[in-house]
C-alpha cells in the first residue's frame, strides 16, 4: 500500500517536472525570438551605420536613400510616424477611457455583453481595411470641412488608426477599473458621492497602473501600425509635423523597401534595417515609460 502511494507520488512528481520544463520552453521560445530580431537588427543596422555616419542619419532633413544623391535623415520617417500616432492617440485615448468608464461604472450587465464582442470584433477588422476605410471615405469627408486637403494625408489615417486601437484602450482599461475593490466604490457612495464622481476620483484613480497600460499599448500598437498609412497616409517622405499634408513613417518606408527590387546588401537595402532599429528603440522607450508609470502609480495608490 505505502509502496504504491509513493509510486503515484513519484509519477505525479515527474508529470509535474515535464509540464514545468514544457512552460518553460514556450517562455524561452518567445524570449528567444525577441534576441533573434535583436541580433540581426543590431548587426544589419552596424553595417548600415559602417557607410553612413550616425550623426548624418540622426540630423540631415532629407530621405532620399533610393536615389544618387542619397541622403539618410530618420527625423523625415520620425516625423511622419509621431505625428499620425499623435492624432490617433487624440482619438483613442479619450474615447477609449470614456467607453471603459462606461462599461464598468454605468452599463448594465445585458449592455456589457453586448459591447465587449462588437469591440472585440471592431478589433478585428484587417487594418487594411482601415486603410481603404480613410482612404475613400473618410480622406472625401475631411476635405468638404478642409478644402485643399490633399488624398494621401496623416489626419484621416490617424483618425481611422485611433479608431483601429480604441478597443485595445478600452478593454484593458475597463478590466483594470473592474479590478478595483467594491468596498473603495461602496465607501464613496456612503460619503455621498454620486456615481460619476465616484467613477472619476475613486475608480479611475485606483485603476491607473493598469489604464496607463493600456495607454503604452495603444502607443506602442499606433508606432507599430503599417498598412492604413501605407494606404490612407501616403509613401513620400515629407519632414512635417502638419497632420493635414501627406508623409512617410518609418513602417511604410520598411514596407516600400522590402517589396522593391533593391540588390541585398546595397546601402539602400540596409536602410531598413537602420529604421526597423529605430522603431524598435522609440517602442521600448514607450514600454519602459510605461513601465515606470505602472510603479509609481500602484505605490501611490
Amino acid at each position: 500500500m505505502t509502496a504504491a502511494r509513493l509510486s503515484h507520488r513519484a509519477t505525479r512528481h515527474i508529470k509535474e517536472r515535464i509540464i514545468e520544463s514544457i512552460l518553460l520552453l514556450a517562455a524561452l521560445v518567445s524570449v528567444a525570438t525577441t534576441l533573434g530580431i535583436v541580433y540581426i537588427l543590431v548587426k544589419e543596422s552596424v553595417v548600415f551605420f559602417n557607410q553612413v555616419p550616425l550623426w548624418d542619419f540622426l540630423t540631415d532633413t532629407q530621405w532620399t536613400p533610393l536615389f544618387d544623391d542619397a541622403h539618410f535623415g530618420i527625423i523625415v520617417l520620425l516625423s511622419g510616424t509621431l505625428v499620425s500616432s499623435g492624432v490617433a492617440l487624440a482619438v483613442a485615448i479619450p474615447l477609449g477611457t470614456i467607453i471603459a468608464i462606461f462599461l464598468s461604472e454605468f452599463a448594465s450587465a445585458r449592455a456589457r455583453e453586448f459591447a465587449k464582442p462588437v469591440l472585440e470584433l471592431l478589433s478585428g477588422v484587417p487594418t487594411i481595411i482601415y486603410g481603404y476605410f480613410a482612404l475613400l471615405f473618410l480622406t472625401p469627408l475631411l476635405q468638404k470641412v478642409i478644402p485643399g486637403l490633399p488624398g494621401f494625408n496623416l489626419l484621416s489615417a490617424g483618425i481611422v488608426m485611433g479608431i483601429m486601437i480604441v478597443p485595445y484602450v478600452a478593454s484593458i482599461s475597463e478590466d483594470a477599473m473592474r479590478a478595483v475593490p467594491m468596498s473603495l466604490r461602496e465607501g464613496s457612495y456612503a460619503m455621498g458621492a454620486t456615481r460619476l464622481q465616484t467613477a472619476l476620483k475613486v475608480v479611475f484613480p485606483g485603476a491607473l497602473s493598469g489604464i496607463a497600460a493600456a495607454y503604452i499599448l495603444g502607443i506602442s500598437r499606433a508606432v507599430g501600425e503599417t498598412m492604413i498609412l501605407a494606404v490612407a497616409a501616403g509613401m513620400q517622405p515629407n519632414l512635417t509635423w502638419n497632420p493635414t499634408e501627406s508623409a512617410a513613417t518609418i513602417t511604410a518606408f520598411i514596407v516600400q523597401v522590402a517589396l522593391g527590387d533593391l540588390p541585398h546588401g546595397s546601402v539602400g537595402y540596409q536602410t531598413i534595417f537602420a529604421a526597423g532599429l529605430t522603431l524598435m528603440l522609440l517602442t521600448l522607450v514607450f514600454n519602459v515609460l510605461g513601465h515606470w508609470m505602472r510603479r509609481r502609480f500602484r505605490e501611490q495608490y
